[in-house]
């Protein structure tokens, strides 16, 4: 990723960061999940593709979701939207309670049969961190903040 890249998804994605070391890049949305904000993450996720000249895993984190607005009609054209990835990917969901587990569970299931990319969601960082093979504190949100 070029420094004008780095640049904009920093500004645009607040709460992203890419690791090279690792091919990995971090997002950790705030806010309301909803439809507006679940097409940020896949135009993050796109854009990320786009710019980047290898594949990379990603990891969501959705503990800093205050509030879940989001549909199975929603999670379903997401998941039809990116069943289409080029290069073999993991792709890791972190669900912190029932809630956001159960939304990145959903997503799972509807990747399941996806040949280009792995999804799966975890109950906690370390697990995740354990599948993608990489250390756990880059997972962790006061990481990312420098707390």
């Amino acid at each position: 990723m070029n420094e004008a890249s780095v640049e904009y998804v920093l500004k645009n994605f607040p709460g992203t960061r890419y690791y090279p070391r690792f091919k990995l890049t971090t997002w950790h949305p705030q806010g309301v999940l909803d439809v507006a904000l679940a097409d940020k993450v896949i135009e993050f996720v796109e854009w990320e593709e786009y710019i980047q000249e290898a594949p990379f895993d990603r990891y969501t984190d959705f503990s800093g979701i205050a509030e879940i607005r989001i549909g199975v009609d929603s999670i379903i054209e997401i998941a039809r939207r990116r069943r289409s990835v080029r290069e073999p990917v993991k792709s890791a969901l972190f669900g912190n309670d029932r809630a956001r587990l159960e939304v990145a569970q959903s997503y799972e299931r509807l990747m399941r049969d996806a040949t280009m990319i792995q999804v799966r969601s975890f109950s906690t960082r370390k697990a995740a961190a354990a599948w993608l093979e990489v250390p756990e504190t880059i997972l962790d949100p006061a990481f990312i903040s420098g707390r």
